[in-house]
């Protein structure tokens, strides 16, 4: 089976992080691989990034169906385009990496806060909670101020800033569980889970390890 995961932004550097973190989840006989759009925002924060992103998001789902993958991932928290591209792909199952998150927190009976990246993302992310039916399970969507590509950079301090958030969410939502609001956080995962002591979940794993039961 092959998993494709597409990144709505132009920025390689994500995809290669993505990439990594999903081989590193993939079981045996899954194939993973990543693309990164051809046009488009170089990060995705907010709903006015997403509108500009699903052009080029639509190239690759085009050309993933070409490519026989047997199911699409988009690697975007705020599951860009995810009605449009189910739409393009027929058959095909199409996940999001935010959609996956929440479901694995919800499958363990967790009630879980996402720490993403800038405010602008909240009503995105708290929409697609909605409409899914998975508001339930969130006590809170929380914004630690870094922006997308800032988790780009080293030395940039945003690791901690998203660190610092966490702190807050598990004293004040007294959260069970914590979701990584965006691809870009794909590397924090299990270093936030032995510091906090609780799961934090990555929607790039989550993601990898459900498609090939969907699919």
């Amino acid at each position: 089976m092959l998993l494709r995961f597409i990144n709505p932004n132009t920025t390689q550097s994500m995809t290669d992080k993505v990439l990594a973190s999903a081989r590193g989840a993939a079981a045996n006989g899954l194939r993973v691989d990543a693309v990164t759009s051809r046009r488009g925002p170089a990060a995705i924060q907010g709903e006015a990034d997403g509108l500009a992103a699903l052009p080029g998001l639509l190239d690759e789902v085009e050309r993933g169906l070409a490519d026989g993958v047997d199911a699409i991932c988009i690697a975007c928290f705020d599951d860009t385009g995810i009605v449009e591209a189910r739409r393009a792909a027929g058959a095909t199952p199409v996940l999001g990496i935010g959609q996956a998150a929440f479901l694995a927190c919800l499958a363990r009976g967790q009630k879980f806060s996402v720490v993403t990246t800038l405010a602008v993302s909240i009503p995105v992310i708290e929409a697609n909670l909605k409409r899914s039916g998975l508001a339930g399970g969130c006590l809170r969507v929380r914004a630690s101020g870094v922006p997308v590509l800032a988790l780009e950079t080293s030395g940039s301090g945003a690791r901690e800033q998203v660190a610092d958030e966490i702190s807050r969410a598990l004293a004040e939502d007294r959260s069970e569980a914590i979701v990584l609001g965006c691809a870009g956080m794909a590397d924090l995962a299990d270093d936030f889970s032995a510091r906090f002591g609780v799961p934090v979940v990555d929607g790039v794993v989550a993601a990898t390890r459900l498609a090939p039961a969907i699919a």
